[in-house]
């Protein structure tokens, strides 16, 4: 019985660890954020670590603002970690995307946000591939390394147990 038990779990275990997909590593994509500058991440990021909140429709932006409530004052024990709020869109013409950020810009006011809002403009299918991504009917937070390698991550909106989730990340890698 002990044995078949033991052999049992080691199954179990092997299954689980074989279907474990690898870590997900942010893609090298180059975009600029609402205030003008360019970006060639996952290196420009400006933090040693980065949360990265990830959207793919206009209507998850409510969602986004449910992180964007609480990620600063979350945040402020950490001083290496930055944020960046990424709305993700298909791959557009110039005058397209200058028409989609321009109205993005003017209907944030605020310097630090527009600094920390990078529009990405892209074939999302092989970005979402890099991130494990499976649906764009929710939005995505991630915490990364300087590499991009996602050390932690969440799917939808913000909650008690998400946020005690990403502060326990950042506890191991960021004080």
């Amino acid at each position: 019985m002990t044995r078949r038990l033991l052999a049992a779990a080691l199954t179990v275990a092997y299954a689980m660890t074989a279907q474990t997909p690898p870590s997900a590593v942010f893609p090298k994509v180059t975009a600029n954020n609402l205030s003008g500058k360019s970006f060639a991440m996952p290196g420009a990021f400006e933090g040693d670590f980065n949360v990265v909140l990830i959207a793919f429709e206009r209507d998850q932006q409510k969602d986004l603002d449910t992180w964007l409530a609480v990620l600063p004052k979350t945040l402020e024990t950490f001083p290496k970690v930055k944020y960046y709020e990424l709305p993700t869109i298909a791959k557009l013409n110039g005058m397209t995307r200058w028409f989609i950020d321009t109205g993005m810009r003017s209907g944030i006011k605020d310097k630090g946000q527009r600094d920390r809002t990078i529009t990405l403009f892209l074939d999302k299918t092989p970005f979402k591939d890099a991130l494990h991504i499976e649906t764009e009917k929710t939005v995505y937070a991630m915490l990364l390394d300087r590499t991009g390698t996602v050390l932690w991550r969440a799917e939808g909106l913000a909650d008690a147990e998400k946020m005690s989730g990403l502060k326990a990340a950042l506890e191991k890698v960021a004080k």
